[in-house]
């Protein structure tokens, strides 16, 4: 059986200057194929980069993907926008996922 995919839009609700954007990068509108809406986040923070895919690893394991902005329900509302194309793949398919999402601290 074939999973039933959707197209997703992720859309900010916090305007750019809102303070819950501290500890993010505001990204604009992303649209996603995702599985339901919290697939979508999932889907959505995935896309962007990880530490374990640069050199600056926290530690072994850790992952930030938790932490990402697209999973706020202050700063990113999901919209169903309708079923996907049957031969659709699970993924961001609409808007750009910035990779400066992770800012160094050491100087």
């Amino acid at each position: 059986m074939q999973e039933e995919l959707k197209i997703y839009r992720l859309s900010p609700l916090a305007k750019p200057d809102d303070p819950n954007w501290q500890n993010a990068t505001y990204q604009g509108e992303l649209i996603v194929v995702a599985r339901t809406s919290g697939d979508a986040r999932i889907v959505a923070s995935q896309a962007e980069l990880d530490f374990r895919e640069i050199d600056a690893k926290p530690a072994e394991g850790v992952t930030t993907d938790m932490a990402s902005a697209f999973r706020s329900e202050k700063l990113y509302t999901v919209i169903e926008e309708g079923p996907a194309p049957p031969d659709a793949k699970r993924g961001v398919i609409g808007g750009k996922v910035r990779l400066d999402n992770i800012i160094s601290t050491q100087l």
